[in-house]
């Protein structure tokens, strides 16, 4: 009951942590990728000791390619990022890096700034649907939920059971996102499509951790298990934290591991997986369970009110 009963507690955390990923998503802004911006990106791999990343600026600039930006990557990696450019700016750009040192080329990727607008626009609409979804869902799921309170009491209704997880969702995607706004900020990390593949799948994974202990909050209500709906929710909650924290230690386990021994281009990925399962752990515990407590005091305040 503990968790339940200092709820007033893990509301101020999370809406401290949700103020500072909104606060730094509109001062610093979104490093959007070429993915969503359209132009090319070249990563090589120098066989010997990287060239002095300056030198290599200087040179860039005298082939009328517009703003080429480099970055270090691993050892002796390097990445160019670009505008769009022809086979044969690429060849012009691949001299130039070679001219300092044997290279490998190890990936070029060239999207339009049209197709990049429509990835942007995609993503928004996948994230949209897949919340839309979860409300209809949870809503389906949880109709019966209530049927097991005393005295005729109605609880939470079914939609409201959703729009908790929702909320929850909200949180949990909120999160990640001022996190890696302030990666791109001071360590030129880009949000890419990879970046919104990480947050549909935390999407799924919270969700589905939240569901597991709603659904026990419907098991119990309808066994009877409790002399009220908070006792309910704060029993189940207990009855299920386990079972969470063990899944997503052993799934953190895994995302850890790619991101400090896998390659570049999943580290970025991986460690987005590991703050969504992360902050949805605790969400589902902390905040989506206690939160239909708090709808529930706020029916029972204004019925009372009401009949007044």
């Amino acid at each position: 009951m503990g968790i339940v009963k200092n709820r007033k507690i893990w509301y101020a955390i999370s809406g401290l942590f949700v103020a500072a990923s909104i606060f730094s998503i509109f001062y610093f802004g979104l490093r959007l990728g070429i993915d969503f911006t359209g132009g090319s990106l070249l990563e090589v791999e120098y066989i010997n000791t990287r060239p002095d990343i300056s030198v290599l600026q200087e040179k860039t600039k005298s082939l009328d390619l517009g703003n080429v930006v480099l970055q270090p990557t691993g050892d002796n990696g390097l990445i160019a990022r670009s505008k769009d450019l022809t086979e044969d700016e690429h060849q012009q750009l691949l001299s130039v890096l070679v001219s300092e040192g044997e290279l490998n080329e190890v990936r070029f990727d060239s999207i339009g700034p049209v197709i990049g607008e429509e990835l942007r626009q995609k993503s928004w609409i996948a994230i949209v649907l897949v919340v839309i979804m979860i409300i209809l869902y949870i809503a389906f799921a949880f109709r019966k939920v209530s049927g097991g309170l005393p005295r005729g009491d109605r609880g939470v209704s079914s939609f409201k059971f959703g729009l908790m997880a929702v909320v929850a969702l909200i949180h949990d995607v909120s999160i990640p996102f001022g996190v890696f706004v302030v990666l791109g900020k001071f360590l030129g990390v880009e949000i890419d499509v990879l970046f919104i593949t990480a947050l549909l799948t935390i999407l799924g994974f919270s969700v589905h951790d939240t569901i597991v202990v709603f659904d026990r909050v419907r098991e119990n209500l309808r066994k009877g298990i409790g002399n009220d709906f908070e006792e309910t929710v704060g029993i189940s909650v207990n009855q299920t934290i386990t079972r969470s924290i063990n899944t997503s230690i052993t799934v953190l386990i895994v995302l850890f591991a790619i991101f400090f021994f896998g390659g570049e281009t999943t580290k970025w990925f991986s460690l987005a997986l590991a703050i969504g399962v992360a902050i949805g752990t605790y969400s589902s515990i902390f905040l989506a369970s206690p939160l239909l407590v708090t709808m529930y005091k706020f029916q029972e305040k204004r019925s009372k009110n009401k009949k007044k």
